[in-house]
């Protein structure tokens, strides 16, 4: 690990974890890196090259073309592909579907945990809060901040509802069920492994949930690294 102080956050959609960490990042000072968006910036080079994330050779292929520039700015979502702008791109329905190939493509993974480490060792601020799926457990295990961030199923599926303006929130469910379940076959990021702390915003609003992260992080500060 370098001097970067690496805040590792993981948990399933809806819990809350992209908008707390953002959050976080900006109370405390720190860049906010989503590392869903390298995976979605990596869907969409595969599809823009007509080749199908189904299938390991491609998703291989087209990572060793993979030129990812992603701001730290949390208020800052954009991330290009070499030249090309896919900010909005990536979040396209096409895009989104293609995802999970990449996410199973394990000798890619590694490659980029390897890219979310560079990215973090050479970041201009303190301090990086990262938010994912395996962040606490593959990408940073000795991070000295880890947490899970968790919520009620049906709380996770409310939210995400309002989120994307949605009024059928039993269809948002089942969508949200559906990549978990798939996700959950790589990774398991909806139990906290020893050393990471569980947050569960269940019952929490949002600035109770930032609240609750931020007290985490700032005892694992003053602890130290080892996080005693």
């Amino acid at each position: 690990m370098t001097d970067t102080f690496f805040v590792a956050i993981d948990g399933p959609a809806g819990s809350g974890k992209s908008s707390v960490s953002k959050q976080v990042a900006r109370r405390l000072g720190f860049g906010y890196l989503d590392t869903g968006s390298v995976y979605r910036a990596l869907a969409w080079q595969v599809r823009s090259r007509g080749d199908s994330t189904d299938e390991p050779s491609a998703v291989e292929a087209a990572f060793g073309a993979f030129e990812p520039a992603i701001s730290l700015d949390p208020d800052d979502r954009s991330i290009f592909v070499g030249d090309t702008d896919v900010t909005d791109a990536i979040r396209t329905p096409e895009t989104t579907a293609a995802v999970a190939g990449v996410a199973k493509t394990l000798s890619v993974r590694e490659k980029i945990n390897e890219l979310f480490r560079r990215i973090v060792a050479e970041a201009p601020q303190p301090g990086v809060v990262v938010e994912g799926r395996d962040i606490t457990t593959v990408v940073a295990p000795d991070a000295p901040a880890r947490i899970l961030l968790t919520a009620h199923p049906d709380v996770r599926a409310a939210r995400r509802s309002a989120e994307m303006g949605s009024a059928d929130v039993a269809k948002v469910a089942e969508a949200m069920r559906q990549r978990d379940a798939s996700d959950s076959t790589v990774v398991d990021f909806m139990n906290a492994a020893d050393g990471v702390v569980a947050v569960d915003t269940t019952h929490l609003d949002f600035d109770q949930s930032v609240d609750a992260v931020l007290t985490v992080i700032a005892e694992r500060r003053e602890g130290g690294r080892d996080g005693r």
